[in-house]
Parts: C-alpha cells; sequence; structure tokens
C-alpha cells in the first residue's frame, strides 16, 4: 500500500515542511528571549548580591566607612549561631523544674556508656604495636588538647593572641615530645561554653587508646616555664591531675580547683568521672538548676548557670569516697599561675632564678583568668590583659629564641637581637645548650 492509501497527499510534506519551519523558528525567537531575560535577571542578582556581600564601594566608589559596615557585618553573619534549628536549649525554662525533674526530662548522656574501656585500650594496644602508648624515650605518651572559637574573634587582636598562645604550646610540645591537638568545633551542642572540651577530651580518649593522658590547657593560658615537664611518676596511682588547695576543697569553697587545665588518665575511671560530670552541664534547664545546686553548696560561689570547675568540686565533695582517692590536687608547682600576680617579676625571675623549677620562681603555666583576649568583655582592662599576655609570651619565646641565639630586646617587644656569636661550629654550641640554664637577654 502506498502513501495516499493512509491519507498522505502529494504537497503536504511542503506545506508540513513550512509550517515546521515556522514552528522552528517561532521556539527559537522565543528561547532567545527567554534566555535574554534569564541573563538581565542573573546579572540583576549577581548585583544585588555583590552590593550585600561586598559592598557598594566596589561598584559605586562609596567612603571606606561603608566598607568596615559590610565587613563588620559579614563578621557578624560568620559569628552567628549555627546550632541545628531543631534544638532549643530553653524550650523546658517555662517549666518549674526541680534539678533531678529537668535531668530526667532532657535525658541528656555524653556518648554511649563504655563500661570495659581498660581491658579494650589493653588489647588494642597488644593489637597494634605500631602505636605504643610510650614515648622512645619511655615516658608514657601525652596528648595536649586546647581550642578556639570556630569564629572569629570580637576583639580584633583577640586572634593574634590566640595564635600566638597556639605557637606557645606548640613550642613546648615540639621540645618534650607531646602530641597536641587544637580543636575549633563544637561536638556537642548542649555543651557550650565551658564545658565544650569535655565531649572532646572524650572523644579524643576513645579514639587515641595509644594515649597514656589526656592534657586539657585552655587557650588563655600560656607555658612559661619551658623545662619544666609534668612529674608523672608522682602520679602513678591517680587519674586526675587538677591544680588546687585541699584545705579550701575541704571548706566546699567554689574556687578549690582550677579545671581551665587538668590532666587526665586514659582509663575507664575517668570515662565514669565524665559520666557523672556531664549531666550538669546541657545548655538550658538542666544547667540553670545545677547552677543553683552548686551555689548552694559552694561557699562564695555567686548564683549562676553551672560551670565545670564548680561542678567538679561539688561532685568531689558529695561523692568523695567514690572519687577523692584517685585524684591528685597539686599545688607544688604552678600547673595553673594566676597571671595578676606573675608577670610583672618576670624581670626578677631571670635576674635570680632559671627555667626548670615550676613554681613561684618560675611559673611552669601562666593562666589569663578573667582576661578573654577573644570576647568582648572581661574582669580586667583590655589594654593591660595584652600587655600582660605579650610578657608572658616573650618571657616564654626567650627560652626558645636563645636555642638558637636570639632573645627579645625587651618584654614588651616583638623585636629581638643576637644574644650569642656566630659559630663556625655550630654542633659544639648546640651540644652546650641546657634548657634549665639561666637566660641571658645582653
Amino acid at each position: 500500500m502506498g502513501q495516499e492509501g493512509i491519507g498522505f497527499k502529494p504537497g503536504m510534506a511542503r506545506v508540513g515542511l513550512m509550517t515546521r519551519s515556522r514552528t522552528s523558528r517561532g521556539r527559537q525567537i522565543q528561547k532567545t528571549c527567554n534566555s535574554m531575560t534569564l541573563t538581565v535577571l542573573c546579572g540583576f542578582v549577581t548585583l544585588l548580591v555583590l552590593r550585600g556581600s561586598i559592598g557598594v564601594v566596589n561598584i559605586t566608589g562609596s567612603s571606606p566607612d561603608s566598607v568596615m559596615e559590610d565587613i563588620d557585618r559579614i563578621l557578624s553573619d560568620i559569628r552567628s549561631d549555627t546550632e541545628p534549628d531543631s534544638y532549643n536549649p530553653y524550650q523546658y525554662s517555662s517549666l518549674n523544674l526541680t534539678f533531678a525533674e529537668a535531668v530526667a526530662l532532657v535525658n541528656y548522656s555524653i556518648g554511649p556508656k563504655v563500661s570495659n574501656w581498660d581491658e579494650q585500650r589493653k588489647n588494642w594496644l597488644a593489637q597494634n604495636p605500631n602505636f605504643p602508648n610510650h614515648s622512645p624515650n619511655g615516658k608514657p605518651k601525652i596528648l595536649l588538647v586546647t581550642g578556639s572559637p570556630p569564629s572569629p574573634c570580637d576583639n580584633p587582636m583577640g586572634d593574634h593572641y590566640l595564635l600566638k598562645t597556639t605557637k606557645n604550646k606548640i613550642d613546648y610540645c615540639r621540645l618534650h615530645g607531646i602530641e597536641i591537638v587544637h580543636n575549633m568545633a563544637l561536638l556537642d551542642p548542649e555543651l557550650t561554653d565551658y564545658w565544650a572540651k569535655m565531649p572532646l577530651v572524650r572523644k579524643l580518649m576513645l579514639s587515641h587508646p595509644e594515649a597514656e593522658w589526656i592534657w586539657w590547657m585552655d587557650n588563655d593560658a600560656l607555658f612559661t616555664d619551658m623545662a619544666f615537664e609534668l612529674p608523672l611518676e608522682k602520679y602513678k596511682n591517680h587519674n586526675l591531675i587538677v591544680h588546687g588547695y585541699p584545705d579550701l576543697l575541704e571548706k566546699h569553697s567554689w574556687i578549690a580547683l582550677n579545671a581551665g587545665i587538668y590532666v587526665m588518665r586514659n582509663c575507664q575511671w575517668s570515662l565514669d568521672l565524665m559520666d557523672a560530670w556531664a549531666p550538669m552541664g546541657p545548655k538550658g534547664i538542666v544547667r540553670d538548676e545545677a547552677g543553683k545546686i552548686v551555689t548552694a553548696n559552694l561557699k562564695g560561689r555567686p548564683l549562676f548557670e553551672a560551670d565545670d570547675q564548680s561542678a567538679l568540686i561539688y561532685l568531689l565533695i558529695t561523692q568523695q569516697n567514690k572519687w577523692m582517692d584517685r585524684v591528685y590536687i597539686e599545688n607544688s608547682y604552678y600547673l595553673h599561675g594566676f597571671w595578676a600576680g606573675l608577670v610583672d617579676k618576670y624581670e626578677e625571675m631571670m635576674e635570680r632564678n632559671h627555667p626548670g623549677l615550676g613554681d613561684e620562681r618560675w611559673p611552669f603555666i601562666t593562666h589569663f583568668v578573667g582576661c578573654k583576649p577573644c570576647g568582648s568583655y572581661g574582669d580586667y582592662p583590655v589594654e593591660k590583659c595584652l600587655n600582660s599576655m605579650e610578657r608572658a609570651f616573650n618571657f616564654a619565646d626567650n627560652q626558645i629564641l636563645r636555642l638558637y641565639g636570639f632573645a627579645h630586646q625587651e618584654l614588651l617587644s616583638p623585636k629581638i637581637k643576637r644574644v650569642r656569636n656566630q659559630t663556625a661550629n655550630p654542633l659544639d654550641a648546640k651540644e652546650n645548650l641546657n634548657m634549665e640554664a639561666k637566660i641571658i637577654t645582653s
């Protein structure tokens, strides 16, 4: 059967082709118009985005003030709360609950209960000899942990001093064969602020079974005795080392301990302590109610939400039989040295003493409690805090620079000077270096 038999007539092909041609051309014109419209719209949106992101100064030549306003706005956006929308720490705040009721309602856990960690860790170490729990010199392996906020500091100088405190910790760890972890992530949205270090310490403990000790150090603390080492043999029967005063703990003082720096053994006891410690920390009604309890039980504590330090003190005095025999309260050297009584004495220390003492003669750690260099507020004037941190950093840095024959011109100056002549036999000079020798800056 031919094409005519199915209704196809000669000439229809030409008409069809012409119709399809006109339709195709019309569609092409329409697509072109649509593309042009889309391009114009995209260009308009791009201009809006550019104006919103980098300021109109880059387009219209506005004043520098508008640039700074845009920069401030962008930084403000970066600093904005990034917690998941589904998490509201204050969703139960309107309820009149006791602490026990709040804990039961929130039902917080720092993580799955681990009940046989010592055995798990022992088996893992036996199966992984390439990850020993001791360093080549036979000392127990230490993991130093510190951290800083994930967003820029409110104070423009804050980030600079956070860099300096991190550099200081890296220097100390490099000298003593210690591994260091600097964290900038909030691992648990419920444990924020003072409590943020706890989930990090726990996670590192479980992730690094080769580490014998986890050493937490706040970012506002600096090593100022680069020769001193933790006397770990002293703590062979203890699992938590924290700076404090036993007599103040007996009096239930809220400043009996300082939890900004502590050393915790990687063991089941430590996991159990954190399991008991963390439930006072969830942000919101639990932390608020816990704050009332610790304030009522600790002398001198103002009424505010529970912090990790007060919670630890409360735990140790209310469950003394369970925990205290494994806690070493250290004050024979400055695991925590309060900065205000130290920074103005550094020149006198260099004149009379030498590194390696770790105590009031040459403090192991200088801790800038109350300064908050990264924040927009603090308990002390910003200028005093930053100048004091500069002095502490350079006091410690002199102990590093002298290994290479240099020293800071003065403790408030970043400029350096040569304090040892160069030699054609540098290895001989290296053999004579002693980290505990007196610091010579002239």
